[in-house]
């Protein structure tokens, strides 16, 4: 079962969000994964809802108080989605091939993984956002770092740095991946990219490289 991005109320330091800030971080959302950050205004946000720029104030007294809901949330979203693939998955593979199912259902949208966007543009963001979006690349980084540590024990990974450093090589190639395919067009792309990364981490694949050398270690991709 394919796990996705659901959308869900954010993370609140205080009450549960309204429904109608709810509604202002999805449109928020959409606009800053495809537009970016600096891409959008509150006016842009305030005539696709078709209210005014006064009542998005009064939910985000500012942008960057948005900005740093927007990530919030995400991370929870992302989290969640994490912890749906490790009740789901076994297999240390499995469960990097759901990993990658979770960009490919955002490129398909045609949309960018919402930090992987804001961190094209971190040295304008707001200290705040900045804060978050670390919070969500480490997080990341830890739950890869978990999974590939799991399958060097089992046997089914074989790399030689140790597995936080793959872990950040497999996070920065996907988010960079998914740059290269959207401004192609062609999610394709993201997908090649990909299995190649997986491709990689295979056990059987360094042992026939060992055996057979100047072979393919695997079937690669189809070109595109």
């Amino acid at each position: 079962m394919p796990i996705s991005l659901k959308k869900n109320s954010p993370p609140s330091r205080t009450a549960p969000p309204t429904a109608a800030a709810t509604a202002i971080l999805d449109v928020a959302e959409r606009l800053a994964q495809t537009r970016g950050y600096n891409g959008f205004s509150y006016a842009d946000i305030a005539a696709q809802l078709g209210v005014t720029k006064a009542s998005l104030h009064y939910h985000f007294p500012s942008k960057a108080e948005l900005g740093r809901a927007l990530i919030e949330r995400y991370r929870s979203l992302f989290g969640a989605a994490l912890d749906a693939i490790d009740q789901q998955a076994k297999e240390p593979h499995e469960k990097l091939k759901q990993y990658v199912g979770l960009y490919n259902s955002v490129l398909s949208n045609e949309r960018m993984c919402l930090c992987g966007m804001l961190a094209a543009e971190y040295a304008t963001l707001p200290a705040p956002m900045q804060e978050g979006l670390t919070l969500f690349f480490d997080a990341n980084e830890r739950w890869l770092t978990a999974v590939l540590e799991n399958g060097l024990r089992a046997g089914t990974f074989l790399f030689r740095e140790p597995a936080n450093e793959r872990a950040r090589v497999l996070l920065g190639a996907l988010e960079g991946a998914m740059l290269v395919a959207r401004s192609y067009g062609n999610p394709r792309r993201f997908q090649v990219a990909a299995a190649y990364v997986l491709a990689d981490l295979g056990a059987s694949s360094h042992s026939k490289q060992r055996r057979t050398p100047g072979r393919a270690a695997v079937r690669r991709p189809r070109r595109i």
